[in-house]
């Protein structure tokens, strides 16, 4: 009961507007000045350092940089090339290229609103031009970002995996499959949405493979880099952490070397632009491992456990509810605090429960970034909203057919888990 006020005073204190970190902070706080307490208040102190003191915590911040480097490093526009080639023949073709891109940038940024917020400046101009609505464009760029969520290297399920103990190197390979199966949802209801307005191709008739190959071929650093990346995981040749550390110094090599698109001054704004994003995240960590602390001695997930398994009958009912229970939350708040937040709650509950943590990872990160892409405080609705200047009304309309494809996959995820675990299991056991 103790924990649960706590959390409500944590979700309060957001509602008003406090920054994340600190109403995290002040909940967690909260507990060890309460009288019936009985525990020094600075162990919170002590929980804060450790919460740093993790080696696969790195890939953090790692893999936050290696975004922001891409992006300067010339891969982008050659993705760009190359999405509209392969989509662009398609009804809605700048929208299907948007797609395709996401699927692409996956493997290159890990941030759902880095990848909205890039597309979103650099194609939905274009896109309002060829005559799409404003809520159109925004909620196709905002939509593509969720495979950004599954696609490896994502944020989302590096910090899951550290909370919640859970092997990154398996998340990773797991994410790929139903990456693949939101690009293929995202582009039927697109294409279904471009027929009935109209929305024409940018391209007349399909790609020659001369015209694929090229396109392949001055993108291909951009498109091996998740494959070394998996590959290198697989066969043990670097750890998550020191996967991010490889991508580093690939992205400098490729930007300053291959592309020779990045000097020194584009190092520094990437550099800046990073320790802002990792000073957050981290800040928000940190907090976070004193309300850990207060949640694991509190016994919340033990408890939990042992109401869900005498209620919950079969693995998809609980996951449905779960999943009901994420989508709401990621509404309100954003997917890194939720996953903060509940995954050292429900890790437990779903391991009692029989449920692979893996399976519950992929299915946790596609729920709560959805949730960030919806009203009321969706933040990559915010990001393309504000940069395309269309109203929330009209992007919230045009959102529902990309919503229901989404619920579609996650069904699909949920009734028939083989789609997560088949490639894990297939490469690592």
């Amino acid at each position: 009961m103790t924990a649960a006020l706590l959390l409500g005073l944590g979700l309060l204190l957001m509602a008003i507007g406090m920054p994340v970190a600190f109403a995290i902070g002040i909940a967690g706080f909260t507990y060890f000045l309460l009288p019936e307490t009985f525990l020094p208040i600075n162990i919170g102190a002590q929980r804060i350092v450790s919460a740093t003191q993790s080696f696969p915590l790195l890939a953090v911040p790692l893999f936050i940089f290696i975004g922001h480097l891409m992006n300067a490093s010339g891969i982008t526009p050659r993705l760009i090339r190359l999405s509209t080639l392969l989509a662009g023949w398609m009804s809605g073709g700048l929208a299907q290229a948007s797609i395709v891109l996401s699927t692409l940038m996956g493997g290159v940024s890990g941030s759902a609103v880095a990848d909205a917020a890039m597309q979103s400046r650099v194609l939905g101009q274009g896109m309002t031009q060829e005559g799409y609505s404003p809520g159109f464009s925004g909620a196709v760029l905002s939509i593509g970002g969720l495979i950004t969520a599954t696609i490896p290297p994502s944020i989302g399920l590096i910090l899951y995996g550290y909370l919640g103990e859970v092997s990154i190197g398996r998340l990773f390979i797991a994410g790929v499959v139903p990456g693949f199966l939101l690009m293929v949802a995202l582009m039927v209801t697109t294409y279904f949405v471009a027929r009935r307005r109209g929305y024409t191709p940018v391209r007349e008739g399909l790609p020659s493979g001369r015209e694929v190959l090229q396109a392949m071929r001055s993108s291909i650093w951009a498109l091996l880099f998740p494959v070394w990346l998996l590959v290198g995981i697989r066969y043990g040749l670097f750890t998550p952490s020191e996967a991010g550390a490889f991508a580093v110094a690939y992205a400098l090599l490729v930007g300053c070397v291959i592309h020779r698109e990045m000097g020194v001054r584009e190092i520094l704004l990437a550099m800046h632009a990073s320790v802002r994003d990792i000073g957050m995240i981290m800040l928000i960590i940190m907090f976070s491992g004193v309300i850990g602390y207060v949640v694991s001695f509190e016994q919340v997930p033990q408890t939990i456990a042992e109401l869900t398994l005498g209620v919950f009958s079969s693995h998809a009912t609980l996951l449905l509810t779960l999943a009901v229970l994420l989508v709401l939350l990621g509404m309100l708040l954003e997917a890194t605090v939720v996953v903060m937040l509940l995954t050292p709650i429900l890790v437990p509950v779903i391991k009692a429960a029989g449920v692979d943590p893996v399976h519950f990872g992929l299915l946790m990160m596609t729920l709560v970034t959805f949730g960030g892409m919806t009203p009321p405080v969706g933040i990559s609705m915010y990001t393309v909203c504000g940069i395309l200047r269309c109203s929330f009304f009209d992007y919230s309309r045009e959102l529902m057919p990309f919503a229901l494809a989404v619920f579609a996959v996650v069904l699909s995820i949920i009734f028939f888990p083989d789609l997560v675990l088949f490639l894990p299991n297939l490469l690592m056991g």
